[in-house]
């Protein structure tokens, strides 16, 4: 038996040890009770940053401003990406305008940028805008 992995829950920031054949069984979170693993992007802030980058399953963050045309467009994709990934991936939207702080502490010089964790370390990062396909292969690429 393999060792349980550990997932930030996006609703509430509770650490959760699950077992990685539940993975796909859409497990909840031992503290707040809602989905886990979520099909569609999360809302990433500075308040939740800290928790949310830790973690087994790697998260990939779209750091985008509502004034961005390139980051409008590439919402679709993104949300594309989060229902194709569930289980394997977690993905997660930073608005650099609301959360200017954290923005300038990572080193976001254009949007949109894409930024790929693991275990609380930063693995890989993107910027612009990708097509779905693209966007996956990149991602195998970084071995998620």
């Amino acid at each position: 038996m393999s060792e349980p992995l550990i997932i930030p829950c996006p609703h509430c920031n509770g650490l959760n040890r699950l077992p990685a054949q539940r993975l796909g069984d859409t497990p909840k979170c031992g503290r707040c009770k809602q989905a886990v693993l979520l099909s569609q992007p999360f809302e990433l802030s500075e308040a939740n940053y800290g928790s949310q980058i830790k973690g087994d399953v790697p998260l990939l963050i779209d750091v985008w401003a509502d004034w961005c045309g390139p980051c409008k467009s590439f919402a679709p994709t993104f949300e594309q990406a989060a229902r194709q990934l569930s289980g394997r991936c977690r993905l997660a939207k930073l608005d650099s305008e609301a959360n200017r702080n954290l923005a300038g502490q990572l080193g976001i010089r254009s949007i949109p940028s894409l930024i790929l964790y693991k275990n609380g370390r930063e693995i890989s990062r993107q910027a612009g805008a990708f097509a779905l396909g693209p966007l996956l292969e990149w991602l195998r690429g970084q071995r998620v």
